[in-house]
């Protein structure tokens, strides 16, 4: 196959994936520079220097906004994922079967001699054990990952503003306690947890016609999974 048509293809076969990571690089380099830029803002206000770029990325005011958001975008997925497989919701597409078994519920270990199979189902044991539950699993470390560099990023900022204040700065253990540092995280959680919330209801009426997130137009209410 000529060269051309491969790239056409590889494109074609991973659209979405590619289209998401470009809107996510745009979002992150806007953030990023509009965050120098009112960073630097505040700073003049304090009558403190202005940072350059690189040096802000290490700043706690882009280290805490970055991760309080991932923080919650991970918690989100992890906790669908996990409830997903264990509640349902009639007539919704992102629901299992409210009576049926799903085709996820399948055993793996029926097809441990499957040559197409992935590895881990193959070698069976405890590595198939953890590849069961690795989507959950690889969620919540990536949300416990960035739940610390959140703290991290924000006691850092929290201790930049009181050392403008003339106040001492506070340990880690200190910041994790108290309320500004459960509020960024409460207020974050909350939104997430909405979201998911509104798409579980919202495709029991709703439809996207050519969406696999939705059911098919013409499907009854009732109907249940996409």
């Amino acid at each position: 196959m000529p060269q051309g048509k491969n790239k056409y293809r590889f494109v074609r076969e991973n659209a979405l994936s590619l289209a998401l990571f470009a809107l996510f690089l745009t979002s992150i380099a806007g953030q990023i520079f509009f965050g120098w830029l009112a960073y630097n803002e505040e700073r003049v206000q304090r009558a403190a220097a202005a940072v350059p770029l690189a040096h802000y990325l290490t700043t706690g005011h882009f280290v805490e906004a970055v991760f309080e958001n991932w923080e919650s975008e991970f918690l989100q997925m992890g906790v669908f994922v996990w409830l997903s497989a264990r509640l349902a919701q009639k007539g919704s597409a992102e629901s299992r079967p409210v009576e049926e078994a799903a085709d996820s519920d399948a055993d793996p270990r029926e097809r441990e001699h499957d040559p197409n199979a992935p590895w881990p189902v193959r070698r069976g044991g405890m590595v198939l054990w953890l590849y069961e539950r690795s989507l959950a699993i690889t969620f919540g470390s990536l949300f416990l990952l960035s739940f610390v560099l959140h703290a991290i990023g924000g006691v850092r900022l929290d201790n930049e503003e009181r050392l403008a204040h003339g106040l001492p700065s506070q340990p880690l253990s200190e910041f994790i306690g108290s309320s500004q540092f459960w509020f960024e995280s409460f207020q974050n959680w909350q939104s997430e947890f909405l979201a998911i919330l509104s798409i579980v209801v919202l495709t029991v009426f709703l439809r996207q016609r050519g969406s696999p997130q939705s059911k098919a137009v013409a499907a009854p209410h009732s109907e249940t999974g996409a």
